[in-house]
């Protein structure tokens, strides 16, 4: 999927959090000074065109929601990062915030045993 720009992003936490939308809703939720009418609905139909949401027509004007769910986004993008830093290594990026003292020894035992608790629970 295509990377989205940040301002991109900033649309689609409005479809995430708001449902779906038409571009004068966007318009209306968007703070000072307000974009165009026109610049937000070219900014949708690229979202539109990148496969992050979809269109429902009410007469000559369209209501457009997300077909791509936050939590895929985040995971797309985690994935992309972790792909692109630390060469397709999730252990390399954990082992960074371990080196960067992101995550510390104890949280990462947590984790494991999390992780061992739910193996046990599968058939």
């Amino acid at each position: 999927m295509e990377k989205l720009t940040r301002r991109e992003e900033e649309l689609m936490r409005c479809f995430w959090t708001r449902g779906p939308l038409f571009v004068r809703e966007l318009v209306e939720l968007a703070p000072e000074p307000k974009p165009h009418f026109n610049t937000l609905s070219t900014m949708v139909r690229a979202l539109e065109a990148k496969g992050y949401v979809g269109h429902k027509t009410f007469g000559n004007t369209y209501q457009y929601y997300p077909l791509v769910s936050e939590a895929e986004f985040s995971r797309l993008t985690l994935r992309g990062v972790i792909d692109r830093y630390f060469g397709h290594s999730y252990l390399g990026a954990v082992s960074a915030l371990v080196e960067e003292e992101k995550i510390s020894v104890d949280e990462l035992r947590a984790l494991i045993d999390r992780i061992e608790h739910q193996d046990s629970k599968e058939p």
